[in-house]
């Protein structure tokens, strides 16, 4: 069911995107803090469609990061107005920060060193910030302001109560397309692949994609195995999520790190989602599938810090002069900016489905799942799993069984 609110919100997404989205991040004109030019599409240059595709891409993904943290008891309207907010106006104001030459992280600022005139920009290459810590903030404010799920924490000593998941493979599988898509999610963030140098560019960034991925999931297993940090297993799902954080940590500096850069990065997102997983049981947030703190927020926001450590032209580690420093401040300040904008537009909008009756479904529902009453269609119809015979409220085997009875007794009598 999460596969399909993922596509459902890709289809709003798409809409909303058209027509308000792109304007907000990318239109023209616009100022420092937002564009307002090309709604719908009017008047944009056919040379910026595949802009405008590629960045459609990156407002989906940070709508259907919430997906995973309100995931067994959000109302499906609110899964329609969150993911209409984020794609329509909340990300693209964050991505014309970020990423629009108008935009003020983008612009950044100048200052004098001797006789050089140098400027400091936001550096955030395939969104560590801008689209993976926005996306956590946001699923944060939906799981804080849905609450547990039923039985999440125990009522008596508040200790956080399993609910299992309904299949390993099945996860193991969407981390598998997660960490291909991954790839492709980094490596096309050069924009384009046909101009000299785009093609080195582009293996570099997906190298490092691929190193901090692996490296971010032998971390958590690891760290799993002891008893401060894990349960003493070799978990499998934890190893899954350490390898996501791996790849979200480095999205921001992948086009511009070594190879060793690529495999702290994804270390330290690994140990940076082990900690902030266990900081949201300690709060009693319940987010499902890890997506809050754990993937997207722990992995974004030393994603955006490490760019400025390690990165090959302004890093700290190679430079260590002002103009290091002062990337690193500019990068905090992004943080900061980020951070603020989506929880203060992401809260009120949640605030108020929550007032409305409209974030979170009835206890029966939720209790016995959403599937029949919200849509009409069991999730895993009775038939498709049943063993067929007589089992209570089959009406297939209770029009079947006496004709297999039938014959059952014919062939015994036959046989005797």
């Amino acid at each position: 069911m999460q596969g399909g609110f993922a596509f459902l919100e890709a289809v709003v997404s798409g809409v909303f995107y058209w027509l308000f989205g792109y304007s907000f991040g990318y239109g023209v004109p616009g100022n420092a803090f937002i564009g307002y030019g090309n709604f719908a599409h009017y008047e944009l240059p056919s040379s910026s469609l595949s802009s405008w595709i590629f960045q459609y891409v990156f407002a989906a993904t940070a709508a259907t990061i919430v997906s995973g943290a309100v995931a067994e008891r959000c109302d499906f309207v609110a899964y329609l107005v969150y993911s209409s907010a984020i794609t329509g106006f909340i990300y693209p104001v964050v991505s014309h920060w970020a990423w629009d030459p108008q935009g003020w992280l983008a612009k950044g600022f100048e200052y004098q060193d001797g006789n050089t005139t140098l400027t400091i920009k936001y550096l955030d290459f395939a969104g560590s910030g801008a689209v993976h810590m926005m996306g956590g903030i946001a699923a944060f404010c939906g799981a804080v302001m849905l609450g547990p799920r039923i039985g999440r924490f125990n009522k008596e000593t508040g200790e956080p109560e399993d609910i299992r998941g309904h299949s390993v493979p099945l996860a193991a599988l969407g981390a598998f397309i997660l960490l291909f898509g991954f790839l492709a999610f980094n490596g096309a963030s050069q924009g384009s692949i046909a101009s000299k140098g785009d093609g080195i560019a582009i293996s570099i960034a997906i190298k490092n994609t691929i190193v901090a991925g692996s490296s971010g999931a032998f971390t958590t297993m690891i760290m799993n195995k002891t008893k401060w940090f894990g349960d003493r297993k070799w978990s499998f799902l934890i190893t899954l999520n350490g390898c996501l954080t791996g790849m979200v940590s480095v999205c921001s500096g992948c086009n511009q790190i070594e190879t060793y850069a690529a495999f702290i990065m994804g270390m330290a997102g690994g140990v940076a989602y082990m900690i902030t997983t266990r900081a949201m049981l300690k709060l009693k947030v319940d987010d499902p599938l890890d997506a809050t703190a754990g993937i997207h927020y722990g992995g974004g926001i030393w994603g955006v810090i490490a760019v400025a450590i390690f990165s090959n032209d302004v890093g700290i580690l190679y430079n260590w002069d002002k103009r290091s420093g002062l990337v690193l401040l500019w990068q905090l300040a992004g943080i900061g900016a980020i951070a603020a904008w989506t929880a203060v537009t992401c809260l009120i909008m949640f605030y108020t489905l929550k007032k409305l009756r409209l974030l979170r479904v009835p206890f029966a529902y939720e209790y016995k799942g959403l599937d029949i009453p919200k849509h009409g269609e069991p999730a895993y119809p009775f038939e498709a799993y049943g063993h067929g015979w007589g089992e209570k409220g089959d009406a297939l085997s209770t029009m079947i069984l006496p004709t297999v009875e039938t014959s059952t007794t014919t062939l015994s009598t036959r046989d005797s």
